[in-house]
């Protein structure tokens, strides 16, 4: 839209110029036009002043006594001028013979231009009496103004207008630029903004004509994020309140399946074990959906920018992470293993933590038993890097963009799980100013994650 703002700028400035230009050149042949007319009007006035200059005759030939105002106009025009005598068929008596022509039919003067030896002439040629008796006078001039304003004007008029026309495209155009660049400082600013990022647009860097605009930005981003953040209360409230009772009810449970398993299904006065194992499984999820909901709340990118980072030491993260996954993954015969070197990143540690968590979880239940996991960090090309990597079933490619939605379960997909892991994890990601990288395991098997973080 700038872009084209601009183009509009310079093409509103430079068409005037262009049409003073053809105005210019149009007042030039128009003043040509007259001094022309005043030209013809002094070549007939040379008539009559070299018919009196006829005082006799000597051997047929008209004899000449040219009047004073006659000489002055054959010697100090600026271009060449000549006239001539001749009679009433059109030979010539005296005065220049190339002058010859058709004598007018009747007493009124002929004008027209003639090409003679490379230059225009306006000649005038009418019937006079003298004391020869009736002849023809014919006055030729060679400087013709029109004739000049035409031979002059490229260099006159077009060429400086043209000159003066791109030297004003250039300094409008560099002018528009300066002009605009606030306004384009404010779009590349908005294009950077991560579409999460709904903080207010500072008005004071922005141009006086455009803070209207920036101030109803500010309305619309404070609107979204009020909404955004209420609906963020709301499910950061609700987990929070749901994750004590869920806790009391699956302790109660866990006893009992625990009880159940211990005593015969006949001696027991409770539910039958299969059901009580049921039950223990879905409050397992059902607390699980409420931790992460909670998490999902707290990570959320647009609530995180204001608030500060530390160093964290990856590799410490990574052997708190098989430390805390260790039992869970002997107790499906998964191999948990770790291959981290030293590696420090500026972010917030318990959301690292929590994506981790979130990896390693993921990984664990959806690998096949006997399988293994491995937990890397280090650094490459001097970036920092944080990978999981299974040798489960996998992903198929066109499930990959898929996965990291939220609730987004692939089909057929063995295991509990609540389809938030790996949403919760790319949130901390984006956090981070990163994304997480989904690509097949080692040999096409299973699914490696990496999260790279910005240098």
């Amino acid at each position: 839209m700038t872009s084209g703002l601009r183009r509009r700028l310079v093409v509103m400035l430079i068409v005037p110029l262009v049409l003073l230009a053809i105005l210019n050149a149009w007042l030039d042949y128009r003043s040509a036009g007259n001094v022309a007319l005043q030209q013809d009007q002094h070549l007939l006035a040379m008539v009559p002043l070299v018919a009196d200059s006829v005082i006799g005759e000597l051997d047929n030939q008209p004899l000449l006594l040219l009047a004073p105002p006659v000489e002055e106009f054959l010697k100090e025009r600026p271009g060449p001028a000549g006239y001539a005598i001749l009679d009433v068929d059109g030979k010539v008596l005296a005065g220049d013979a190339w002058l010859a022509g058709l004598p007018p039919t009747d007493a009124a003067p002929e004008f027209h231009s003639e090409e003679y030896a490379g230059t225009t002439w306006r000649i005038v040629r009418q019937r006079q009496q003298t004391v020869l008796g009736e002849v023809v006078i014919a006055v030729g001039d060679g400087s013709d103004p029109r004739q000049q304003w035409a031979s002059s004007i490229v260099y006159k008029v077009l060429l400086p207008n043209f000159v003066l026309i791109a030297l004003a495209a250039f300094a409008v155009g560099w002018a528009v630029e300066r002009a605009l660049k606030p306004l384009l400082a404010l779009k590349e600013a908005v294009e950077r903004r991560s579409p999460r990022d709904l903080s207010a647009i500072d008005t004071g860097s922005s141009p006086e004509e455009v803070r209207p605009l920036v101030d109803s930005l500010n309305r619309l981003f404070g609107l979204v994020n009020a909404q955004a953040e209420s609906q963020r209360r709301f499910v950061a409230d609700a987990a929070h309140q749901l994750r004590t009772p869920l806790a009391g009810l699956q302790a109660q449970v866990e006893a009992w399946a625990q009880a159940a398993s211990a005593r015969p299904v006949q001696e027991t006065l409770a539910l039958p074990t299969d059901q009580v194992l049921k039950l223990r499984n879905a409050t397992r999820r059902t607390s699980q959906l409420a931790n992460q909901l909670l998490a999902l709340s707290r990570a959320d990118a647009r609530g995180m920018h204001s608030q500060p980072v530390q160093r964290v030491d990856l590799k410490a993260l990574c052997e708190d992470s098989l430390e805390g996954h260790l039992d869970a993954a002997t107790a499906r015969g998964i191999d948990l293993g770790l291959d981290a070197e030293r590696a420090q990143v500026m972010g917030h540690e318990w959301l690292l933590r929590e994506l981790l968590a979130n990896l390693v979880d993921n990984a664990i239940k959806y690998c096949h038993e006997g399988g293994s996991v491995t937990i890397r960090c280090g650094r490459r090309a001097g970036i920092a890097v944080l990978e999981v990597e299974d040798d489960g079933p996998g992903v198929a490619p066109a499930e990959l963009p898929r996965i990291l939605e939220r609730f987004y379960r692939v089909q057929g997909t063995l295991g509990e799980g609540n389809g938030l892991g790996l949403a919760i994890a790319e949130e901390i990601a984006r956090v981070h100013h990163s994304h997480l990288q989904l690509q097949p395991g080692a040999s096409g098997r299973g699914l490696k994650v990496t999260l790279v973080f910005p240098g």
